[in-house]
């Protein structure tokens, strides 16, 4: 009976031992326009910790403002700049409304823009770095919100929220304050001129989760060093979110030649195509998407609107893609 007991005993300690090869992955599911698609405006990403952290990366426009049901609890915001399509100054309907070469944006979220409203609902922190700590602080308080819930994450510093640590690093993007969010004689004054509030650099994302895996998140950037000396040298990314829309951000060709020979990552994660890149979930030939894929030389996850892919600590794919 003894041996029983210990073989027994044996058996759920191996099971416990085994649950943690699939648990401590981290989840990434993509939050675009259309479910099964990768669509045009489509920035949004959930990242979960094997700890139950929950980080919004880059609201932007298809996350359906704060009671869209795909959210749930989120605890980080991370905005990468102050764009539109990124901080989300107007958001879709409702999930899938309109199509994915034209989602229905009707929805306006000035003076606060989407991200501040999700962060407030939620109470969740906003990451950010350069200079835009205060400008979201500043919302936060107008909304009756907590603003030290905006923190600062400056280049060559980091900041560790639920177990996940968060550095900011270059990223070479303009990053200007529409005059809608300022409002006001001053906002009208600005919006006449066609000029933009400063509140610094542009930020891309490095982020340390806890089961060891090390994401970079490109925001919109161009090619830089950086993505080389410290992304790739410092840091030792093995999973990049990588921008490849041309016209306002690197394209297919810029972006693969910063993952082949600058970053070097186990996978990549397409972002930011500024196109429909599938139809039917599948890539859509003749696209800049497929021109990507075809030019990495690692793996190249294509993020498919609420399909959770899950990513082991040396950036491998181990389900969803």
């Amino acid at each position: 009976m003894k041996r029983l007991h210990r073989l027994a005993a044996a058996l759920a300690a191996s099971a416990l031992l085994a649950a943690p090869a699939w648990a401590q992955n981290v989840k990434v599911t993509p939050l675009g326009g259309i479910d099964g698609e990768f669509c045009a405006q489509d920035r949004a990403l959930v990242f979960e910790d094997p700890n139950g952290t929950r980080i919004l990366y880059d609201p932007g426009r298809t996350v359906a403002g704060a009671t869209d049901p795909r959210l749930g609890k989120i605890d980080i915001l991370l905005v990468s700049h102050m764009h539109g399509d990124h901080i989300g100054n107007a958001h879709t309907a409702a999930p899938n409304a309109g199509t994915c070469g034209a989602p229905d944006m009707s929805v306006s979220d000035y003076p606060h823009s989407n991200a501040v409203n999700i962060a407030f609902a939620k109470n969740s922190k906003i990451v950010v770095g350069s200079e835009m700590p205060p400008f979201f602080a500043a919302k936060l308080r107008s909304l009756g919100g907590n603003p030290a819930n905006a923190m600062l994450a400056r280049f060559g510093g980091s900041v560790t929220v639920g177990g996940v640590r968060i550095a900011t690093v270059t990223a070479m993007h303009s990053n200007g304050v529409e005059p809608e969010y300022i409002g006001g004689d001053l906002g009208k004054a600005m919006k006449e001129a066609g000029i933009a509030g400063d509140v610094g650099l542009a930020t891309g994302y490095v982020l340390t989760f806890s089961n060891g895996l090390v994401a970079y998140l490109s925001g919109d950037t161009g090619i830089t060093a950086d993505q080389d000396r410290v992304v790739r040298d410092y840091y030792r990314a093995k999973l990049v979110v990588m921008n490849m829309g041309d016209g306002f951000t690197t394209g297919p060709g810029e972006a693969a030649y910063v993952v082949n020979e600058l970053v070097k990552p186990a996978a990549v994660i397409a972002s930011h195509a500024n196109e429909v890149g599938t139809v039917g979930g599948k890539v859509r030939p003749g696209s800049k998407t497929e021109a990507f894929i075809k030019a990495v030389k690692v793996p190249v996850h294509v993020p498919l609107s609420g399909i959770t892919m899950e990513f082991t600590a040396r950036g491998a794919c181990a389900a969803g893609c």
